[in-house]
């Protein structure tokens, strides 16, 4: 019996004793709670990532097939983690300059709308190789609206060792980036200093790929003959821009590499390349020059009288004025008018000259608004003078001050005083008379100062003049 019960008051200390262990552990932990500011854990916030895959570096094919793999990795880096992926948005596009990515910009405006809080993505770099994106990437972690950047062996969070990480690795982007700019600018004043072309040789010339020459500048054997054809015909034959133009186009169908068609410009830039010759300049317009190791397509001789034809032809155009110019528009496609000034041998031995008139074609290289002779054209001008009120016309005190001038130089010049001379201090004159006469044998300045007295527009279309009035008067 007392065994027993020495038995149950040990048990009873024990329990006891366990009691208060506990009661000593608890009030411990709440003490040291209180003292290191311990709480009770705060609501887990869900994270909804965007997945975001970029690629710009390469060929549209690779950057399609990267993209994919990227975000084919990722989903799997979801799925094994239970990440919850509310979309996925694709990009081909340079990372190298801040705010320049359309969908990233579209990406950050849906953080700051809370659509998203958290981007999975392949790597830092995949979000910023710029100092820009990347201060707006930690600017959202530091305002709360951007809680995670979980990356295939990373996770940043919104801590101060784990944004420092971040700002490194995406500054050692820029850093790669940056050097890569370097490297390539090396390589290519490398090439030019070795007298290769440094990127797409010109139209007429291919690049080597063959193992011995490789990378090696080579005349294309079907476009080659043709380029120096341009510079031939531009030198001997005097053909202008327009004309070698349309003999690619319409009568060679000449394609470039790239199978499009050769552009009035680029048929100017063309007849201006050195590098058809052999020097080059790179990049254009820096100042340094490099003679190549390609072989010519022209000569020096022939390129110089091309050129000097170029120039010959352009100071003639400037020069030369014509008297409607200035006030026609294309009907078709709203550009101004050219004139241009041809010459035709008669039978008898004598050359007779045409000026005809045309679209400039500067808003639309393919206006098809015709010419008209300006014979042709004056005849229409004075038709439609038939058709405007006289008031419209508006040269009256014009009219009058060339009538006033006419008969002083008969009386005192000439010395011719009778009837005509009281005709005209009268002034009786009909001013429509005077109006045609004038476009017909009136100067440049004559001319254009009756059409602007009519204060109209004139619209070219389809080889008719059109009168289109105007409340001001079209200035010369």
């Amino acid at each position: 019996m007392s065994k027993k019960l020495s038995t149950a008051r040990a048990g009873l200390h024990l329990s006891i004793a366990s009691f208060i262990g506990y009661m000593n552990n608890t009030l411990t932990q709440q003490v040291l709670g209180a003292q290191t500011g311990f709480q009770e854990p705060a609501e887990i916030i869900k994270v909804k990532y965007c997945l975001y895959a970029r690629k710009s570096t390469e060929s549209e094919e690779r950057q399609v097939l990267s993209i994919d793999s990227q975000v084919k990795e990722m989903l799997q880096i979801a799925e094994r983690e239970g990440l919850e992926i509310v979309e996925i948005r694709r990009e081909s596009h340079s990372a190298k300059d801040s705010a320049q990515r359309p969908i990233f910009n579209e990406l950050i405006e849906d953080i700051r709308k809370e659509k998203f809080n958290g981007i999975l993505t392949w790597a830092p770099d995949r979000l910023s190789r710029n100092a820009g994106d990347l201060g707006t990437l930690v600017d959202l972690m530091d305002q709360g609206g951007l809680i995670e950047i979980r990356t295939y062996g990373q996770v940043f969070k919104n801590s101060p060792n784990e944004k420092f990480l971040l700002m490194i690795l995406g500054s050692q982007a820029k850093l790669e980036n940056d050097n890569r700019g370097v490297n390539v600018k090396r390589g290519l004043r490398t090439r030019c200093e070795m007298g290769l072309w440094p990127t797409c040789p010109p139209s007429g010339y291919l690049t080597d790929k063959s193992v011995e020459r490789k990378g090696h500048i080579i005349i294309d054997p079907e476009r080659g003959p043709i380029i120096r054809k341009i510079f031939e015909k531009v030198a001997h034959e005097r053909w202008s821009g327009r004309k070698i133009y349309h003999w690619l186009r319409f009568e060679l169908n000449f394609k470039t590499k790239g199978n499009k068609n050769l552009s009035l410009s680029n048929i100017y830039l063309i007849l201006q390349n050195t590098f058809y010759y052999g020097p080059f300049e790179y990049p254009r317009g820096s100042g340094n020059w490099y003679q190549g190791n390609h072989e010519p397509l022209v000569t020096k001789e022939l390129f110089d009288i091309a050129h000097e034809q170029l120039k010959r032809d352009r100071v003639m155009k400037d020069a030369k004025e014509f008297a409607f110019t200035r006030l026609i528009t294309c009907g078709h496609c709203g550009s101004g008018m050219t004139a241009d000034e041809k010459y035709k041998k008669l039978k008898n031995g004598n050359t007779v000259k045409y000026i005809y008139y045309g679209c400039t074609r500067s808003r639309d290289h393919n206006c098809k608004a015709g010419y008209m002779r300006e014979e042709e054209l004056i005849s229409q001008l004075t038709k439609i003078i038939d058709q405007l009120d006289i008031n419209e016309i508006g040269i009256k005190k014009q009219f009058e001050e060339e009538i006033e001038r006419y008969a002083k130089f008969r009386q005192i010049v000439l010395q011719i005083n009778g009837k005509e001379n009281e005709i005209l201090k009268e002034k009786k004159v009909d001013l429509r008379s005077y109006a045609k006469y004038i476009l017909k044998q009136g100067n440049i300045t004559e001319k254009r100062e009756i059409l602007a007295c009519t204060k109209s527009r004139l619209i070219f279309k389809d080889k008719q003049l059109i009168l289109e009035k105007n409340e001001t008067t079209m200035k010369n």
